[in-house]
């Protein structure tokens, strides 16, 4: 479908001959309600959920080092007895080659780890590849972040995110070290950080207020499938290389750009405030990024939404990569904790036109800090501490996400949202080097994850509640709110 259709009935010269008072305030919300009723609700919807999909690609690229990077299960066969690498009484690392074996026919190319001789290296070398991506991330968010606020608006921003994401990934399955291994991983990252942030924000701006909440959760529960479709996968590849499973995630994305590039509208909303040529003027001197930066009020707003995405990243990101340390099947492992989303996902969907969100933020981030810490000291509910704790940082992120959305005006929303991400990347980096470390010594993981995740909550009760009110457009017209009722933190 194409956009001018959109913008053309945006710009109409019903719209067009509004007063100048009218393109100010609560009336743009009502222009935009408008024009979501004279495009059809249901053709809305419909666009909204193909938008969506692409969260479900976007866990699986966040999630694939789970099993592409995981350290193979191996066995001694020196004499009579056999030991496994749960058994301290064998060491992999001093023991001939001929001495030991992998459980499975296969595991001399079931991960990256066995493939290149990982399994005795440096933990540094072992969480390279997924902090290569999270930095990607870093490195992407910030370079694709004012693109969908500016010049190329929501959808083509999304489009070049997944293109760059599933290109990446595809080129991955064919590196022949863990340098190059890394550098794709790195540009999967790149591409993949406005993925979920862009179709977050399209899919809400494609409906009206009525069904924002709950469309942006359906992305939520994309992402949690997408998770779930992973172990799934890797199961059914289990005799096969790490470098089918990167195949087989990379080629549906291609596939699902032209479904995006030929269905899908651009923003209404994102089309409205572009056609304001007296607002644009004055917004053309400054980046969307700066303007986010000028007022006190949105700069206390982002350090708060930031450092909980932070927190929260460490534990989202850093929980899964870890669970090879808990010690039980990875397989069933990485399945629960992707079934955990499911119930954080609907548990959002149901509630989120009734719940508080700083109140959320804070309970549940401290319910996950517990678990966390809780989950090394209890050893034989270790695994039900672990998805507790990250039920609860799933429902952080997914209420984080969408209060985010809520607190910033149109003008800058994708731009705040990409910094959000940011900030849970980051978090990810670090989570991805403390699970590694974790090996060693497992509160350097989940006891970290807990304290940091606890602690970084207590930021919501710095921001303004947004249940039940619309959202803005201008910055000014945000400015106006946050004077009415100011936050007391």
């Amino acid at each position: 479908m194409a956009d001018h259709d959109t913008s053309s009935l945006l710009l109409s010269p019903a719209i067009a001959s509004s007063s100048t008072d009218e393109l100010h305030g609560p009336s743009l919300d009502s222009m935009f309600e408008r024009c979501v009723r004279d495009l059809g609700l249901a053709a809305q919807l419909l666009q909204a959920l193909v938008v969506c999909l692409a969260w479900f690609f976007d866990a699986q690229q966040t999630f694939i080092a789970v099993f592409t990077d995981a350290n193979p299960k191996w066995h001694c066969t020196t004499g009579s007895v056999e030991a496994s690498n749960s058994n301290s009484s064998c060491d992999i690392c001093l023991s001939p080659k001929d001495s030991w074996a992998w459980d499975s026919p296969a595991g001399s190319h079931s991960s990256i780890v066995s493939e290149w001789g990982l399994y005795c290296a440096p933990s540094f070398f072992s969480g390279l590849p997924s902090s290569s991506f999270f930095l990607g991330c870093i490195v992407g968010g910030f370079a694709l972040a004012t693109l969908a606020d500016s010049s190329l608006g929501r959808k083509n921003t999304l489009l070049l995110s997944c293109l760059i994401m599933s290109s990446s990934s595809f080129l991955t399955a064919f590196s022949s070290n863990i340098w190059i291994y890394s550098t794709f991983r790195f540009l999967s990252g790149f591409g993949r950080a406005n993925v979920g942030t862009c179709a977050l924000v399209l899919s809400t701006e494609l409906v009206g207020k009525r069904w924002r909440g709950q469309v942006g959760v359906t992305g939520f529960f994309a992402f949690t499938f997408g998770f779930l479709s992973l172990p799934l996968l890797a199961y059914a590849l289990e005799g096969c290389s790490w470098r089918s499973l990167y195949i087989w995630t990379s080629v549906p994305v291609l596939l699902y750009c032209l479904l995006l590039q030929f269905s899908v509208r651009e923003s209404p909303r994102w089309l409205l405030v572009q056609g304001h040529k007296e607002e644009a003027a004055v917004e053309s001197f400054m980046s969307a990024m700066k303007m986010l930066f000028e007022k006190r009020w949105c700069i206390q707003r982002m350090v708060a939404v930031m450092s909980i995405g932070l927190g929260t990243g460490m534990s989202y990101y850093g929980m899964p990569l870890g669970l090879g340390n808990l010690g039980t099947n990875l397989y069933v492992s990485a399945a629960l904790n992707a079934l955990s989303e499911l119930p954080a996902a609907l548990f959002t969907l149901l509630l989120i036109g009734r719940l508080n969100r700083r109140g959320a933020l804070v309970g549940f981030a401290m319910v996950s800090g517990i678990c966390s810490v809780l989950s090394v000291m209890k050893l034989k509910v270790k695994l039900s501490l672990e998805l507790v704790s990250f039920f609860c940082a799933c429902t952080v992120v997914n209420v984080l996400l969408m209060f985010t959305i809520e607190l910033f005006p149109t003008c800058v929303r994708n731009s705040a949202m990409s910094l959000v991400r940011q900030a849970l990347v980051i978090g990810g980096v670090v989570g991805s080097f403390l699970a590694v470390a974790g090996r060693n010594m497992e509160f350097l993981s989940y006891g970290v994850f807990g304290i940091v995740i606890a602690a970084c909550g207590l930021f919501a009760a710095c921001l303004p509640e947004t249940n039940g009110r619309s959202i803005c457009d201008t910055m000014d017209e945000e400015e106006r709110r946050h004077h009415q009722s100011p936050p007391q933190c």
